[in-house]
């Protein structure tokens, strides 16, 4: 059903404005039909903005055509729009690199998709957070880091995870894994972990920092808790308590809980699996005060029944606020689990709808 569509009404509603800014970004929430041409356009459609007097909002393509309106032939608002097309290319391309015994080449890539390997470096960039080559290396970085525990040895687990030789995987085992293989093997052993702990308004608090940037930061009632739960992630690791050292950045911490719009600048070290760092990326663009469903994420990742996996991906984020998975709800509205407590995630989403 189309809205009222006098030139007043017109020109107060919102979606006027995406029209003549022809934005792209609203190109699926809501079609534009013009009555002297009898048709019907995507928000970003490249043609000369009609007269505010002639047009027509509708939520969907098909109510526009209900009414009588045809498809733009320019701008084609009855087929998916450039940005799911666009995501369709990169969630295929990220399985293939998934699948693939050796990380394709950029150039092999871009035949796959079409495009060419500068467009699509780009466009891969701006969809997962990662370049190709970086999404590569974390899916391989992932495979390393299953096999590891449970291969016969080192060499065997480097080449099972797609590596040509043992002196690559070393080259970048630091910037992957934090570490050797044959010490992430051996649980971290002499990897220096310092971490300090301090009261914040959702309780305590603890920020742990390795030598790339801060690892982990856990939320809970009790210091000694948060220190078990540090140990149990980095079971070998030589753990350091360090409140003199990591004063600012406790401080830091603390006060991006109480005040989420000051940011957090502050070098992170994240490690997960290549989805994961893909879930971690899109939550990392949710701005605070804002929310979105488990289901959104995956359909923004291009793999719209993956709501379980984003959860999955949610719960074992060890970055708390930083990574913002408190900030992803259920599609009703309703809050979901919260590694840190359901009662956590409310107080931060109330303070952040504060700001």
């Amino acid at each position: 059903m189309a809205t009222d569509s006098t030139p007043a009404a017109t020109l107060a509603d919102p979606r006027w404005a995406a029209v003549i800014a022809r934005d792209g970004g609203a190109d699926g929430a809501f079609v534009y039909a013009v009555r002297t041409t009898g048709i019907y356009c995507r928000p970003g459609c490249p043609s000369r903005p009609p007269k505010p007097e002639n047009v027509a909002f509708y939520p969907t393509p098909a109510a526009a055509t209900a009414a009588g309106f045809r498809p733009c032939q320019r701008c084609r608002p009855d087929a998916a729009s450039l940005a799911v097309r666009q995501q369709s290319i990169i969630s295929d391309l990220c399985r293939h690199i998934e699948q693939a015994t050796q990380p394709p080449t950029l150039a092999q890539l871009a035949i796959r998709a079409g495009l060419s390997p500068h467009h699509l470096h780009r466009l891969f960039k701006a969809s997962t957070g990662l370049t190709p080559h970086a999404y590569a290396s974390a899916v391989r970085a992932g495979r390393l880091r299953q096999s590891l525990p449970q291969a016969d040895s080192v060499t065997s687990a480097i080449f099972a995870a797609g590596y040509n030789s043992g002196s690559r995987c070393y080259a970048e085992s630091d910037a992957l894994l934090g570490m050797t293989p044959g010490a992430y093997r051996a649980g971290g052993p002499r990897q220096e972990i310092r971490f300090a702990s301090g009261p914040c308004a959702l309780g305590c608090v603890l920020v742990a920092r390795s030598a790339r940037g801060l690892c982990a930061i856990l939320l809970g009632d009790e210091p000694a808790a948060l220190a078990s739960e540090l140990a149990e992630r980095f079971p070998a690791a030589r753990l350091l308590a360090d409140d003199t050292e990591l004063a600012q950045q406790l401080a830091a911490v603390v006060r991006f809980v109480d005040a989420p719009q000051s940011g957090l600048d502050l070098p992170l070290d994240i490690r997960g699996t290549a989805f994961q760092q893909r879930v971690w990326q899109a939550l990392r663009a949710i701005p605070p005060g804002r929310t979105v469903s488990y289901s959104e994420i995956a359909a923004r990742l291009g793999m719209p029944k993956a709501v379980r996996a984003v959860a999955g991906a949610c719960a074992a984020n060890a970055l708390a606020v930083a990574i913002p998975c408190h900030r992803v709800v259920r599609s009703d509205g309703g809050l979901a689990g919260y590694r840190w407590g359901i009662a956590r995630k409310r107080a931060l989403l109330a303070r952040e709808a504060e700001e």
